[in-house]
């Protein structure tokens, strides 16, 4: 009996992973690469980006349009085509109750997470509705926090479930391109963010107990399967998390 493939193979893709030089998006660009896609890491920070071996690194900030527009310019003239967004910049912000959470803490969060998402969508969508071959394919990092929120995260929580929304309305509207939209709703990799919650993170209902993590490269191996998938199927939804992580009854 022949073993089963887990993913079909594909020529290599141009992808641009925002957020790319720490954290999970320098997982999934490395699992791009390693696939071998070619890959545009765009972020805030010239040498975190450029310390991604093999990836085309692009200073970008998400909350700058100008910025954005710059990013994808360069994508256009540098390869002449986008066939992969995955949008990953993303901030928590403030750990605070609402009442202690002001405009600029709250504005900052929306503008990196859910602005700064639908500035680098609209800008795929202009490239890959006109492109030959046409479409390509966009990956939206949710979060856990898309579904449950985590306490004094009022800001982070609005925008992942906001996000939820524009994936919807995102993979709606692409149908008419080609365009696959998706969204990955991750809980727990093990980072430099979550890199204290094997010693205690806050609870619903108000103690501080450890939650398990999971190996972050399982991230970077979906995005890559994902990427891999012809443009007429999709992974429009899908959760990945520590197994023991508080979730299911979380609260």
């Amino acid at each position: 009996m022949s073993t089963p493939k887990i993913a079909p193979k594909v020529a290599p893709k141009i992808a641009v992973v925002t957020g790319g030089g720490s954290g999970l998006g320098r997982v999934m660009a490395t699992a791009l690469l390693d696939a071998g896609h070619r890959v545009v890491v765009a972020g805030r920070t010239r040498a975190s980006l450029e310390s991604v071996d093999g990836a085309d690194p692009f200073v970008a900030d998400v909350t700058d349009a100008d910025a954005v527009a710059a990013l994808f310019d360069h994508v256009r003239s540098a390869y002449g085509r986008l066939d992969l967004l995955v949008n990953n910049a993303g901030v928590f912000g403030p750990a605070a109750g609402v009442a202690s959470v002001s405009d600029e803490d709250w504005q900052a969060v929306v503008d990196t997470n859910l602005t700064g998402s639908f500035r680098c969508a609209r800008e795929a969508f202009r490239i890959m509705a006109g492109q030959d071959p046409r479409g390509g394919r966009i990956v939206n990092n949710g979060s856990i926090s898309a579904h449950v929120p985590r306490p004094d995260a009022v800001a982070y929580t609005a925008t992942k479930h906001a996000i939820t929304g524009l994936t919807k309305a995102l993979a709606l509207e692409g149908r008419a391109h080609d365009i696959a939209v998706s969204q990955i709703d991750i809980g727990n990799a093990a980072t430099e963010m979550t890199a204290g919650f094997g010693s205690g993170t806050r609870q619903a209902d108000g103690t501080l107990r450890p939650e398990p993590t999971m190996d972050a490269a399982h991230v970077g191996e979906l995005v890559a399967y994902m990427a891999a998938l012809p443009l007429s199927a999709n992974v429009q939804f899908v959760t990945l998390m520590a197994t023991n992580m508080p979730y299911v009854g979380r609260g």
